[in-house]
């Protein structure tokens, strides 16, 4: 599975000529990154960056954006990352790529790759071919059943909860939208809605409700409650964007005023925080590789420090096997100023764990290298 979405960087209060335009007002210099995680359907563990893409915008606001195609948009930026999961995550059994009520676009269900499968959260309430409307189709459809789902913290320091929702699902059949009928597009889409709604939120919570479009086959109870559950996925790329910034790396830090030079290195900061988010899942165990996050010549800095940072009790102790994502995670974590005990290891331990990992890594390669010369 594949997770996307866009995540702002602005530079509010500060000046930054060489940006354009960012925040509500676009009165903020600032970028943008659209990213793409690619994530097991079944541990739910992250598996690494399949796309970044890094803008900003003209200083100009842009005008008669309905007349324009889709190719001239941002927004092609949601059809961009369909076609990369394609090409290069050819060899899974299966893919499908998870956006959230942005990418609800007609063209993006159109002119996907027939071998990737789409789910979003419904934005526009479509016409169907029925003349009704995409958002009441749902009341006639029978519920199929409930399900829990586990609603993701809305940020740091925030709790998440358990919500029970009833399912419904049906086949409608979308028309093309009144704008873009030139782009080529088919006048008829048929697609799979599955809707999720809370039965008894708590007191000042308001109802989840997720109305969700899948070009994936199937509306009984099972098929349903398993497009809930991969859409509840999307929070990964989230959780990625917050690593990124204000509770990780701190990228809307960054002192650089190049702007190719701050895309560069908000790129390599994007990659920094997805590995830490590996580093994070595989603390408690995993069947995955060192090598999903670390180099030959890292494991064996890795290899040479573990020893040093075991201490004399059992918990103190690397319990993971060698060369595991769990062993390398455990020895970063122990750099970062964890000591074993007490509640596992978070990301900002990591993060700091691997500043001091990476620098002894080059250290000892270094050292290597002058006495095998």
């Amino acid at each position: 599975m594949v997770a996307q979405d866009t995540t702002e960087v602005n530079f509010a209060g500060r000046t930054r000529k060489t940006l354009g335009r960012a925040g509500r007002t676009g009165a903020t210099p600032g970028f943008f990154i659209h990213a793409a995680v690619a994530i097991d359907a079944v541990d739910e563990a992250v598996l690494g960056l399949v796309e970044a893409t890094i803008w900003t915008r003209d200083r100009q606001a842009v005008r008669d954006r309905r007349r324009r195609g889709l190719a001239e948009k941002e927004s092609q930026r949601w059809l961009a990352v369909v076609k990369e999961t394609s090409e290069r995550l050819a060899e899974a059994r299966e893919r499908i790529v998870v956006g959230d009520s942005e990418s609800d676009i007609y063209a993006l269900f159109a002119r996907r790759p027939l071998d990737t499968h789409l789910i979003v959260r419904c934005c526009q309430n479509r016409l169907l071919k029925d003349g009704s409307r995409l958002f009441d189709a749902s009341q006639a459809w029978p519920v199929l059943g409930r399900q829990k789902v586990k609603v993701a913290p809305r940020g740091p320091g925030k709790v998440g909860r358990v919500a029970e929702v009833e399912l419904r699902a049906g086949i409608v059949e979308l028309c093309h939208p009144r704008h873009g009928r030139r782009e080529g597009t088919p006048t008829r889409l048929i697609v799979t809605v599955v809707e999720a709604l809370e039965v008894a939120p708590p007191h000042g919570t308001t109802a989840l409700h997720w109305r969700l479009m899948t070009t994936l086959p199937g509306t009984d109870g099972a098929a349903a409650a398993d497009v809930v559950r991969l859409y509840r996925l999307r929070w990964r790329i989230e959780q990625s964007f917050r690593m990124l910034k204000s509770d990780g790396l701190k990228i809307e830090e960054a002192q650089t005023f190049d702007p190719h030079r701050l895309f560069n290195l908000a790129a390599l900061a994007m990659g920094a925080a997805v590995r830490i988010i590996q580093l994070v899942d595989a603390r408690d165990g995993s069947n995955r590789l060192a090598g999903d996050v670390a180099s030959d010549a890292e494991i064996a800095a890795a290899t040479a420090l573990s020893p040093t940072l075991e201490g004399k009790t059992e918990r103190q102790r690397n319990p993971h096997p060698k060369d595991s994502l769990a062993w390398l995670s455990w020895i970063v974590a122990r750099l970062g100023g964890w000591n074993c005990y007490y509640k596992p290891p978070g990301p900002k331990t990591l993060r700091q764990g691997w500043d001091r990992f990476a620098a002894i890594a080059e250290g000892f390669a270094l050292a290597n290298t002058a006495q095998n010369p």
